[in-house]
């Protein structure tokens, strides 16, 4: 929430959709998949000890509750609750993909214990 509340007017602004791979979003992007990644970590022990359909549902949690921080974040700024910020569609959009970012990066680093873990008992 912090670095979301810092002053950016040193970033520059996005003016048309091809604007949009610019620092800012990249930084949203990193951002937020740090975010869902760590999410995802809490969630390690259930994630690699249960089923493929509960796996699902850990995913798409960590990418709501991310997305949804991302979104109130941008919200927040179109508010002017943070001074020197403004909220856009395209840093929530740079958020959501930070967020999917994140839980498949949790997924290429863990794919090992998982496939170890849900192999049958012999």
């Amino acid at each position: 929430m912090i670095l979301c509340g810092v002053p950016g007017n040193y970033i520059p602004k996005v003016v048309t959709f091809w604007d949009w791979l610019g620092p800012d979003k990249i930084v949203h992007l990193i951002m937020f998949a740090a975010f869902a990644f760590s999410l995802m970590l809490g969630y390690k022990k259930e994630y690699c000890e249960y089923d493929k359909i509960y796996r699902i549902r850990l995913q798409l949690t960590s990418v709501l509750i991310s997305a949804a921080y991302g979104g109130i974040t941008e919200l927040l700024q179109l508010y002017h609750i943070f001074k020197g910020r403004y909220g856009s569609v395209y840093d929530f959009f740079a958020d959501v993909i930070g967020c999917v970012l994140g839980v498949l990066i949790f997924k290429l680093v863990f794919r090992k214990k998982i496939a170890k873990n849900s192999s049958p008992i012999q």
